[in-house]
């Protein structure tokens, strides 16, 4: 593969689709905001002076070598840590859905849907509706250890959208299933965000999977993001088009997949 191949497109071609993504983002409220967001571990910084503003309904990615602070990210977005400098301005209503499910055992996959919400007969309509979006309309008076993993995932998604979450954070959830329904699931959240419209920030290791779903695609390493950039490709998209290989490879010369490391790497 040659050095172009393995190139974002030209700058005048990024510099037409981040004009475009800015026109469309334009309508639309901003639902995070990070100013000068900043965390540390004892001497390690993770996270050093970083800016990021996600619109409602963008579908942004976060790739990184593991280390690099994508999960610290995400968790100081949920509330779960908290900055050592900088601001953080997020919607209350902001849900998650992990790489495990997480479901309750003891209760049936309806209940999973509606834990934590009051018990009203408008609420379980609501969590009936939501599984019905996810196909397992079915399931609903199952137990969770008889679904497959893939469903389970599929009660968890359904979990968080039944809130109209503006902000949907996503942290790796198809990384524990095969490789079919892994791809299944991609197509469910992609038509689940388009209908719903939450601002969104996923993270994953999977390049394939940043370039089939993002709106925009970052890549966060040593503190900072190395790469932002805007994805203008038509949906579906179809992983051996070109421009998506492009980009596939872009993202993986920039993560160091397939470079010789420098003597000095450790």
């Amino acid at each position: 593969m040659s050095a172009q191949d393995t190139a974002l497109p030209p700058l005048a071609v990024r510099e037409r689709t981040a004009t475009a993504a800015r026109d469309r983002r334009a309508g639309e409220p901003v639902a995070v905001s990070l100013r000068g967001l900043t965390k540390a571990f004892g001497d390690k910084t993770v996270l050093d002076g970083v800016d990021l503003e996600i619109h409602r309904g963008e579908f942004v990615v976060l790739l990184g070598p593991s280390g690099t602070g994508k999960t610290t990210l995400l968790r100081l977005l949920t509330g779960l840590e908290r900055p050592d400098a900088g601001k953080i301005l997020v919607p209350g209503q902001r849900t998650t859905v992990y790489q495990e499910p997480r479901l309750i055992p003891s209760k049936r996959v309806l209940a999973n849907v509606t834990v934590g919400q009051r018990r009203t007969a408008q609420n379980r309509e609501r969590a009936a509706r939501s599984l019905a979006e996810v196909n397992l309309e079915s399931k609903a008076r199952q137990w969770p250890a008889t679904l497959s993993g893939g469903e389970a995932q599929r009660v968890a998604l359904a979990r968080a959208l039944v809130r109209e979450p503006e902000l949907l954070l996503l942290d790796e959830p198809f990384a524990a299933l095969d490789a079919l329904t892994r791809l299944q699931m991609q197509d469910l959240v992609g038509d689940l965000v388009a209908r719903h419209r939450p601002a969104v920030l996923l993270v994953t290791h999977d390049v394939d999977e940043a370039v089939r779903l993002a709106d925009r695609v970052l890549i966060l390493n040593e503190g900072r993001f190395a790469v932002d950039v805007d994805i203008d490709l038509a949906r579906p998209r179809d992983r051996t088009d070109p421009e998506s290989l492009r980009y596939r490879a872009a993202f993986l010369t920039e993560l160091g997949v397939g470079r010789t490391a420098s003597p000095t790497t450790t």
